[in-house]
């Protein structure tokens, strides 16, 4: 299943050259890699991170940018900065400033995909909104922070759906968890099992958790709750826990 995107983020916005870039020598980068600076609202002078055609990452000043194409100057060499691991953090939206937080933390852990749902004791977009639309800042939160923490492209950040359509578009991810506080026999590194898979997808509940029925259904479609230690974390704790243990089990912190 399809999902929209409301930031312009995933492969899109990766700055890769159309040819091989030398340190301290100015390369044009290409068309394609130009329409990415513009996603990242790039501007001459700042420094981005660059991919060659041989997936070396260099930390790269911008010198020219203009409608056809963009040149750059690489002075550092670093290593590739995206996890091979792909993660999707499927989060109920909370209350106040906490999603802005996720969006922020998530960015900064590798985090490739952030679909935002209302479950049953979640609050919702319009009950955000209704003091103060604020809803609009989530792209920019993730341009910031990506940004900030050296990204090569920005994660994924998906229209908010329903639980039942999260599911849906979670069908062909390779681990499904959903994290429960409830008694539940499977930890985090259990429930992933003893393959390594390419994609895991996480699903994280509201402060008031899931409604059993909600479980059932995740459980049917192939989703394996799992409980991430014995005390209640908040919401956003929530997600940042389960995102760096996914990182840290078969991730770019293993």
């Amino acid at each position: 299943m399809s999902l929209v995107c409301v930031n312009s983020g995933g492969p899109v916005s990766r700055i890769v050259s159309t040819c091989a870039l030398t340190l301290e020598q100015e390369t044009a980068i290409g068309t394609a890699a130009r329409d990415a600076l513009i996603i990242w609202q790039a501007r001459v002078g700042e420094i981005v991170t660059v991919e060659d055609p041989f997936q070396q990452c260099y930390r790269a000043r911008i010198t020219g940018l203009d409608e056809g194409d963009a040149t750059v100057v690489p002075f550092e060499q670093i290593d590739a900065v995206e996890s091979s691991l792909k993660i999707c953090v499927c989060q109920a939206l909370p209350e106040k400033e906490r999603f802005e937080l996720v969006l922020q933390k998530m960015t900064e852990i590798g985090v490739t995909r952030i679909v935002p749902f209302v479950s049953r004791h979640s609050t919702t977009v319009e009950q955000r909104d209704a003091g103060q639309k604020k809803s609009h800042r989530w792209p920019d939160v993730l341009l910031r922070a990506g940004r900030q923490c050296r990204r090569a492209q920005l994660p994924e950040l998906m229209e908010v759906i329903d639980f039942e359509t999260m599911l849906d578009a979670l069908a062909d991810w390779d681990v499904k968890l959903l994290l429960s506080e409830k008694n539940t026999a499977w930890s985090f590194r259990e429930g992933i099992g003893t393959a390594k898979p390419d994609r895991i997808a996480v699903i994280v509940g509201p402060e008031g958790g899931f409604a059993d029925e909600e479980i059932t259904l995740a459980q049917s479609r192939g989703v394996v709750p799992v409980s991430v230690g014995r005390r209640i974390l908040r919401t956003e704790t929530a997600a940042i826990v389960a995102a760096t243990l996914a990182q840290f089990c078969v991730g770019d912190y293993a």
